[in-house]
């Protein structure tokens, strides 16, 4: 952000921000104009609010959940949701509440950096789990890997585990009901029990059709294990509202988190959540999302496009994203693309940057080679830009070590 404000000709496929031209200024102003002509409503809108957050939005959003599992609309209860600043804020609260420094989370490979930082600022440990081929974690390999864990004593150090299931934050992935249920079934194994963090950002932007994988709040192996769902109302409609939400099974864990939440806040803003609940009421969320899965769909072939003719023929890789923000790109023959590659310079030079690929992962030395590149906030003819600065940096610093 910083080289950004001090390069204005920059173009940034790294900043994991939202559309801004199809932001719904215009369902903002109704919605805000109608609670303005509502003085009661106006008047309960700007005060304070309860720390879970107001009846009406948890309500929907619950049976918005059960919707997604396709179970019965009374699966998921309102007083298990809490309402939360952004999906962010109740993942900070779930470890802050759940662990003691030095403990373990166990992570996928790759995986959400800013995660990851969270858990060094609070003294925790990122445990990496085995994958396989198709990005799924690799049951069979972590039952060894917990197996000796648990020989050694540690078991009880090894407090949750993450998991960004949904079109993921940074590879586009979304993990087959197969893997979880078969990760659900493995952490029932140890007597000592690993929560469930399920990450689900990402879960409504699909561009054609939705994951059919339910979330791990549904599946029978699960039923046993601590677990939290967190999900969010801001990019899918408009991130500076703020408003997250998180779903427990383990009352006396939500319990714990509402406190700390109440410490920190004293509840999410309850003007923003009058407007976003007013929005999924009116209808005018879904009309909002409908569209904005297109202009995503849009945006992310505008970059693949823009990329694909001189990029693949210098052998990069990446799959084609079926919902999401990011493009995950492996450069040819494991060139290096870190912050002090040759590369990264050159994209710079170039008037385009990213986020470098070895963040995503615990051991980032092993990971020099990707990038994550975001279709977010760019419009397609500055995709298009982007793209080939992209390229030129590319052809500068690759063509002659590859071809």
């Amino acid at each position: 952000m910083a080289l950004a404000i001090q390069r204005p000709d920059m173009l940034s496929l790294a900043a994991g921000f939202t559309d801004s031209e199809s932001l719904p200024v215009g369902d903002v102003r109704e919605i805000v104009e109608e609670i303005s002509d509502l003085e009661a409503e106006a008047k309960a809108a700007l005060q304070y609010g309860p720390n879970i957050g107001r009846d009406a939005l948890r309500s929907s959003l619950a049976q918005r959940m059960a919707g997604s599992d396709s179970v019965a609309d009374e699966a998921y209860q309102p007083e298990n949701l809490f309402v939360t600043n952004g999906s962010q804020q109740a993942l900070y609260l779930a470890v802050q509440t759940l662990c003691d420094p030095g403990d373990y989370i166990l992570v996928e490979q790759p995986t959400y950096f800013v995660f990851m930082e969270i858990l060094q600022g609070l003294g925790l440990k990122p445990l990496p789990m085995p994958m396989d081929d198709r990005g799924d974690v690799d049951v069979e390999a972590l039952r060894t890997m917990l197996q000796q864990v648990a020989a050694d004593g540690s078991i009880e150090k090894v407090k949750a585990v993450y998991l960004v299931s949904y079109f993921a934050n940074p590879s586009g992935h979304s993990l087959s009901q197969e893997s979880k249920v078969a990760l659900g079934s493995l952490l029932r194994e140890f007597d000592s029990p690993i929560a469930v963090l399920e990450d689900a950002a990402y879960r409504e932007l699909y561009f054609e059709e939705a994951h059919p994988a339910k979330s791990v709040l549904s599946l029978e192996p699960f039923s046993d294990l601590p677990v939290l769902y967190t999900s969010t109302l801001t990019k899918p409609y408009a991130s500076g509202l703020k408003v997250g939400y998180a779903y427990s099974n383990s009352p006396e864990w939500r319990d714990v988190m509402l406190t700390v939440k109440g410490q920190q806040d004293f509840g999410t803003s309850h003007f923003t959540q009058a407007v976003v609940e007013r929005a999924l009421l009116s209808g005018r969320f879904d009309r909002h999302l409908s569209e904005l899965r297109r202009t995503y769909q849009r945006k992310m072939m505008a970059l693949h496009e823009g990329l694909a003719d001189t990029l693949l023929e210098l052998g990069w890789s990446w799959d084609v994203p079926e919902g999401g923000l990011y493009l995950w790109m492996k450069s040819p023959k494991g060139l290096p693309t870190h912050n002090d590659s040759e590369f990264h310079r050159a994209c710079l030079k170039s008037g385009v940057f990213y986020v470098p690929g070895d963040l995503c992962f615990v051991n980032e030395a092993h990971a020099t080679d990707y990038i994550r590149a975001s279709f977010g906030v760019l419009n397609e003819d500055q995709l298009g830009e982007a793209a080939k600065r992209f390229n030129e940096a590319a052809l500068s610093v690759f063509r002659d070590a590859v071809l």
